[in-house]
């Protein structure tokens, strides 16, 4: 097919990861699905980390994305929360990095004005605008699923645009990009 690619949109979380495919064709979207990896029942943070690590892989073999959006963290007060928070997005990265797939982070208040128009939408207009966008039967009942398919439609609307968001084309590109955090 014409200029077709497969984008999968990850919202990083200790307790859930949500994550959402789409396929573009065109300028068309096409929804494939969505999903969310609960993760709150493993006790050990290790354990949520691997977890996250193998069931990226598994859904890179799956459906062959030809990209990687992903959700930036948020800043908040707790530093333990932002750290377990930036170890998950991490390995994340790290799986699709070590399949060579291109990854785009995108800061919250960008993947919510991309998809509402609105950089402060609650987690239920995202969802439903979606819904709307994709022509989804029923959303599902945590939103964290919805949070990683707008990161993935957010990346198709501001494809060739990257002002605002970070990407990495493969390990060297990353580690060129944050040479300030080795060492």
């Amino acid at each position: 097919m014409a200029n077709e690619r497969i984008i999968l949109g990850i919202d990083p979380g200790t307790t859930i990861m949500g994550f959402g495919l789409i396929r573009v064709v065109g300028k068309n979207m096409e929804f494939i699905q969505l999903n969310e990896l609960i993760l709150s029942k493993y006790d050990d943070h290790y354990t949520k980390l691997r977890v996250i690590f193998d069931r990226t892989i598994e859904l890179i073999e799956t459906h062959h994305p030809d990209e990687i959006a992903i959700e930036a963290p948020f800043f908040g007060k707790n530093v333990q929360s932002m750290l377990k928070l930036g170890r998950a997005q991490g390995v994340a990265m790290a799986a699709g990095l070590s399949r060579q797939i291109p990854i785009t982070e995108y800061e919250p208040k960008k993947i919510k004005m991309a998809i509402t128009g609105n950089g402060n939408a609650s987690k239920e207009q995202v969802a439903k605008m979606l819904q709307q966008l994709l022509q989804l039967k029923e959303l599902p009942k945590n939103l964290d699923s919805t949070d990683g398919l707008a990161a993935a439609v957010c990346h198709h609307f501001n494809s060739g645009k990257t002002i605002g968001a970070k990407s990495y084309s493969g390990w060297d590109a990353f580690v060129k990009a944050n040479e300030s955090r080795i060492g």
